[in-house]
């Protein structure tokens, strides 16, 4: 192994492999920064103006792409609370609320080392685990992917703030919008209202920039004067190591859940990130910090996410199954460059192989490198005046928007959800449910409606099959075990108010 990993290196250190790799890792970040480009779009792009180039040096400059926008969507969603791509809206939760108290600086720091880490726990899995964990997802069908859904939806409890009725009203929401457009199985169209934009259900991107980009912009457009603006810290914008060492736990975990999820054929980052964002608040000894800025949600989400890009790889090399949405399109990248993934590959073509890893490997390398030029700079934007800050997230997202689909009726869409993320925000509403509730309703159903054409219409699959019922069973156990959380923080809140109101009124409080 360590002789074709030294073989792997040496086939990619040439000059013009790394000034590409370094173009496709500054670009990537760029893409990821921007609310509305993907991963997917970026490297789709990108893949068409690899035909004159060798097989190693054009795989080795897209997966540069890959890992450098999945890593870049923190940096929006820290600094004006939107997503630059799904698999950072986790990190909304907290890093916004960060930034909103001077710590952007701290919070891309974070937010950037997690996914560091992140990407190398992901590469060293697919490196060393690569048969062992295909063989495992192998074994997954629709129940077991439903399941997983349910285990998902069930974190909405984790992510509800105080009001866990208001966070249901939340998740149910989001469970009915993502019911928007045909039928999956029989085609039949649904809640569409007679508009053909609307046959294929609500645009994902322009959503997610709706509620949190445009409702954000309207709530500091409606904040103008009544608070001062914070000024950012920027220096020292990178954590110590000693901080790193205080999570390790967490970080490990982190990216063991997104290595698990990410070698799943059909998730991706987002799910992962989410799922890791629940789990890092369930374990915390301090969940009710948890949305107001706490920096285990920003490691948890960073770290899980990042380690996607190195697990997707897994069930694509070895099974020619593509692990996300960039995958597949690697899977043409390496068909045109007459690389055929799976098991023969291993047999045919180890050289490559060891190249792609080598390339993932220098990629965080590299990563590291760009990020510590970009990042200080990017920490400055939240110091811009507060009217020029509106503009310019509104301008992004617009932008973002109509990029997805080149379609007006998204940027239209974009604007609605936007208004309903501001009622929402005004009201205590979350956001997050909703927003879970989207991206994992329609996987449930699909799987749901698979499984049970699967069984004849027998409900008993889901707990005769043994991943299956495991994961219904987590998801039971999840959501006790959550709601008490919720109740013991909610008391122990209403405890110190009730305390701090007797040390009020207490004759002695008037004494000097």
């Amino acid at each position: 192994m360590l002789s074709n990993l030294v073989a792997g290196f040496a086939a990619i250190l040439n000059f013009q492999t790394i000034l590409l790799m370094l173009a496709g890792m500054a670009g990537g970040l760029l893409v990821g920064a921007l609310p509305g480009l993907t991963a997917t779009m970026a490297v789709a792009i990108m893949v068409s103006l690899t035909f004159g180039l060798t097989g190693t040096t054009a795989l080795a400059m897209l997966l540069s792409i890959y890992l450098g926008a999945v890593s870049g969507g923190f940096v929006s969603a820290i600094l004006i609370n939107t997503p630059g791509t799904p698999a950072s809206i986790a990190t909304t939760f907290d890093g916004y609320p960060m930034a909103r108290k001077g710590l952007a600086g701290k919070a891309l720091g974070l937010a950037f080392m997690a996914s560091l880490v992140g990407s190398i726990i992901g590469i060293v899995a697919l490196v060393l685990l690569a048969p062992f964990i295909s063989r495992a997802a192998l074994r997954f069908s629709a129940p077991e992917y439903f399941a997983i859904a349910v285990f998902g939806l069930a974190m909405i409890i984790g992510i509800s703030g105080k009001d866990l009725a208001k966070g249901a009203f939340s998740g149910v929401v989001g469970l009915l919008i993502a019911t928007v457009g045909l039928d999956p199985v029989t085609g039949v169209a649904r809640f569409d209202l007679g508009n053909v934009n609307l046959l294929g259900g609500f645009s994902f991107v322009p959503v997610v920039i709706g509620l949190f980009a445009i409702s954000e912009a309207l709530y500091q457009a409606t904040q103008a004067g009544r608070a001062s603006q914070v000024k950012q810290s920027v220096r020292s914008i990178f954590p110590k190591m000693s901080t790193l060492w205080l999570h390790k736990w967490l970080i490990l975990k982190s990216g063991v859940i997104g290595t698990f999820i990410g070698a799943l054929p059909g998730t991706g980052a987002d799910i992962a990130s989410l799922v890791s964002y629940t789990e890092a608040k369930r374990s915390s000894r301090h969940p009710e910090l948890f949305g107001k800025g706490a920096e285990e949600g920003v490691i948890a989400s960073e770290t899980a996410n990042n380690a996607v890009p190195g697990a997707a790889m897994i069930p694509l090399l070895t099974l020619a199954i593509p692990g996300d949405a960039v995958t597949a399109v690697l899977l043409g990248a390496l068909r045109m460059h007459n690389l055929q993934p799976g098991p023969l590959l291993f047999r045919d073509h180890i050289h490559q192989v060891y190249a792609l890893y080598a390339a993932l490997l220098l990629g965080v390398v590299m990563l590291r490198v760009v990020g510590a030029v970009v990042l200080p700079w990017f920490a400055r934007i939240m110091n811009l005046p507060r009217p020029h800050l509106v503009a310019a997230i509104l301008l992004f997202s617009f932008v973002g928007s109509y990029a997805i689909n080149n379609s007006v009726f998204d940027m239209g869409a974009a604007v609605a959800f936007g208004i309903l993320g501001f009622i929402m925000l005004r009201f205590d509403y979350p956001v997050g449910p909703m927003v879970l509730a989207l991206i994992l309703g329609p996987i449930a159903e699909d799987r749901m409606r698979t499984a049970l054409v699967m069984s004849q219409g027998s409900w008993a699959i889901f707990v005769t099959r043994p991943i299956s019922a495991v994961f219904l069973a987590l998801s039971v156990a999840a959501l006790v075990f959550m709601y008490r959380q919720h109740r013991n923080i909610a008391k122990l809140e209403r405890d110190m108010q009730r305390a701090a109101e007797d040390l009020d009124s207490s004759p002695e409080a008037g004494v000097e």
